[in-house]
């Protein structure tokens, strides 16, 4: 039964194990395929295998192999559950969009003789009921929809139940965010209980690469127009970083819509508006914005990095790259530059004090671009505003942090205890 199907992949059966296999193939994509084929046909035997794929160099001393490679995926074998499919995140890389199966990320774990932690993804079967709750939300269907200025902005809807609208901030790539491990895991976290809403920003991703005006006060105008295009009613919108500040602005204008706010990392005011500014503070943010136009189109991706260890400085070196890939496809390097300085002028510290929907703000302690400080006037200014703080530096919530299981249940929370009328 297994030898036919190997076989028909491929691949190669080196030695049997007591009640194991250690198989090789030459192609991953054959491997993987191959796995949920043999899981598929097993289910009704008798016989219940716990399967791991890994890629890598492996070493022939004839009719056994060895290796860093070898040793990860008997790792991973154990780690999945009887009947089941653990594989690396190289392997989940490399197929992720190429066969028809369902992943499930288990984040970074600690392996046996392996020196640094290894991502680990579980594919879903059939009967797994966290297969039909991911499959309905693993695909997002992107549409477009029209400013009033002619300006096209895509959005993408995902996952069902009551609405959840994300502001757009800076540097957004719906296709790619959705596929990444920096943004993909919050995003399916939200998906999972609510109808989420995501749209990039005026200038970024899928959206109108070049329009012909980016100010402010167009970016809180876009939300009323992706809104109505998904047609939203009434509901709540999580505004992460400038984001933030645009959704207070939206709720101000329009409080009959606004259910309730999520304000992560944000801020009220942008760095040439905060106090104390000193002349330093003002030509760090000039130096920072010609580099942004000078800079970031180069290949050489040192001028993105040190854009990324200020976003998040503790993300692992898999994150750090998926966010430096972000900033090379989500926009134009003078587009980019105007984005920043018009964020550097945001102020709606004035208006605070009208916001009428619940408001939780979520902040991390030692966030470098939006100081805690930031979110605690915030916390201050608006009526009945609730504030949590995160131990963490990075600005954005990433999936491997010990804050984010905590960040997810207290969204969940708070939106189960404002629910859309």
């Amino acid at each position: 039964m297994i030898k036919p199907l190997v076989e028909k992949k491929s691949g190669h059966i080196i030695k049997f194990t007591g009640d194991g296999f250690l198989v090789e193939f030459p192609s991953i994509q054959d491997a993987v395929v191959c796995a949920i084929e043999l899981q598929e046909t097993l289910v009704s035997s008798p016989l219940n295998f716990r399967m791991g794929i890994n890629m890598g160099d492996i070493t022939d001393d004839g009719g056994d192999v060895h290796g860093e490679g070898v040793n990860i995926a008997a790792r991973l074998e154990a780690l999945a559950d009887s009947g089941g499919i653990c594989i690396s995140g190289t392997v989940y890389e490399q197929v992720r969009n190429r066969i028809d199966a369902t992943f499930k990320d288990l984040g970074d774990q600690e392996v046996k003789n392996v020196s640094r932690p290894v991502r680990i993804w579980k594919i879903l079967s059939n009967e797994d009921p966290q297969r039909v709750m991911n499959a309905q939300d693993v695909e997002q269907e992107i549409r477009y929809c029209t400013s009033p200025d002619g300006t096209a902005l895509a959005y993408a809807k995902m996952g069902h139940g009551p609405p959840l609208l994300k502001s757009a901030h800076f540097m957004t790539h719906l296709e790619h965010d959705w596929h990444s491990p920096t943004f993909g895991p919050f995003f399916r976290e939200m998906a999972t209980t609510h109808s989420f809403v995501r749209y990039d920003q005026r200038g970024n991703g899928l959206s109108d690469r070049n329009p012909e005006d980016i100010s402010y006060e167009l970016h809180v105008d876009d939300i009323e127009t992706v809104a109505d295009a998904a047609g939203l009613q009434r509901f709540p919108i999580y505004g992460l970083s400038q984001g933030a500040a645009v959704a207070i602005s939206y709720a101000v204008k329009n409080p009959q819509r606004v259910s309730a706010l999520i304000l992560h990392g944000g801020y009220a005011r942008g760095r040439l508006k905060r106090d104390n500014l000193s002349e330093d503070d003002r030509l760090k943010v000039e130096a920072l914005t010609n580099l942004i136009r000078t800079g970031w189109g180069q290949n050489n991706p040192a001028f993105r990095q040190m854009f990324t260890t200020m976003f998040i400085p503790d993300a692992s070196v898999q994150l750090m790259d998926s966010f430096n890939e972000l900033m090379s496809v989500a926009t134009e390097p003078a587009i980019a530059a105007k984005i920043f300085e018009v964020n550097a002028q945001i102020d709606v510290s004035n208006i605070l004090h009208q916001v009428r929907a619940p408001t939780f703000i979520v902040h991390g302690r030692h966030d470098a671009v939006s100081p805690f400080e930031e979110g605690r006037k915030m916390a201050a200014l608006i009526p009945g505003a609730r504030l949590i703080e995160l131990d963490t530096a990075n600005h954005l919530p990433l999936h491997d942090e010990p804050v984010f299981p905590r960040l997810i249940a207290e969204i969940n929370k708070f939106l189960a205890e404002h629910p859309v009328p």
